[in-house]
């Protein structure tokens, strides 16, 4: 079954042939695919997550589950068909993924009606458990800052080490000079 074809072996709609071309070409471009589910959510909750989502990299987009489903059958994907069920949503998050899933968790947290339900990254499907682990990852500047202190540490060490020489040698001929004085 093609893009081009329907499950009943008719030409599928250029507009529907174009969508799961787009699709597509988001899931491959994407560093990671949220798959959550927004029964319930009113309109300004939905907004105000895909706000949120918009300033952590992320974007939250609503497709039809059969053409996603097109869709992941041409980006190579397995493993997700199970989670395309009820009103899907997908969020594509690029750049730092901790922190698009830190949003979602924290929406969904915060209304129980937004519900994760796994994901792709890396071309494989992932589950729930999966993006909340992703989410309880420090974010990349901590990341970063975390790095960057356990190379740090060391050369202060080092450095403390080679400052100490010369002033207990100092401190040593001090006192060999007090006492040949004395």
């Amino acid at each position: 079954m093609t893009a081009t074809m329907t499950a009943a072996g008719r030409e599928a709609r250029p507009e529907k042939v174009a969508a799961i071309e787009e699709i597509t070409a988001r899931l491959n471009a994407a560093d990671a695919v949220f798959i959550t589910e927004y029964r319930g959510l009113t309109v300004s909750q939905i907004t105000e997550i895909r706000a949120s989502l918009r300033n952590a990299g992320g974007e939250m987009s609503v497709y039809k589950n059969t053409l996603v489903r097109f869709a992941v059958a041409n980006a190579g994907i397995e493993g997700v068909d199970d989670l395309l069920v009820g009103p899907t949503a997908l969020t594509f998050a690029s750049g730092d993924i901790a922190a698009v899933a830190k949003v979602l968790k924290a929406g969904a947290k915060a209304n129980e009606n937004l519900v994760i339900k796994g994901g792709v990254m890396s071309g494989a499907a992932i589950g729930a458990a999966d993006v909340a682990a992703l989410a309880d990852l420090p974010s990349r500047e901590q990341l970063l800052a975390m790095f960057a202190g356990a190379l740090q540490a060391p050369l202060v060490r080092t450095a403390g080490l080679l400052q100490a020489l010369p002033r207990n040698l100092a401190y040593g001929l001090s006192a060999l000079i007090d006492k040949q004085a004395a």
